[in-house]
């Protein structure tokens, strides 16, 4: 047999459904560089002059540049898929509401708490939530589908 057919995914999953817990949290940060907001412009296509440009920005009722929304909700699929539940898991639905802006330096916290739990579906439901400095950026919902033991 060759080394990938006899190779142990287990070793790459996170959480399994069955380890879960209502309550359970997990989070991460990052501070958001003008380097971020490039890239992110760069890969998603979107470039509104809010993101990009300083002259536009400070026209704007943001008084500067301000990172994507998107970029900020994909710090909630940092969690999901490096921590909690972590690989292996599936995103099925995420809703969002974008309550502030993140400017350059911000540190964004994106946290992740288990609410719901569906065992007949291995389904999970999610609160999540990014802050800087403790205020509420973007809140949402997520359902997440992740795998059972064996």
């Amino acid at each position: 047999m060759s080394t990938e057919s006899t190779r142990n995914f287990d070793e790459f999953y996170g959480y399994r459904f069955e380890d879960l817990t209502v309550g359970m949290s997990a989070a991460f940060a990052r501070t958001v560089s003008e380097a971020d907001i490039l890239a992110f412009a760069g890969v998603s296509g979107d470039t509104n002059p809010v993101h990009l440009d300083g002259e536009f920005a400070a026209a704007s009722m943001f008084g500067q540049r301000i990172a994507h929304g998107m970029l900020s909700a994909g710090f909630i699929s940092t969690v999901f898929g490096t921590k909690l539940p972590g690989p292996g898991c599936i995103y099925l639905s995420q809703s969002l509401k974008f309550k502030a802006p993140v400017k350059i330096g911000d540190t964004v916290v994106a946290r992740v708490t288990v609410k719901e739990l569906f065992p007949e579906k291995r389904k999970a439901t999610f609160d999540t939530v990014c802050t800087v400095a403790g205020k509420a950026v973007v809140e949402g919902q997520a359902d997440i589908l992740i795998p059972a033991r064996g």
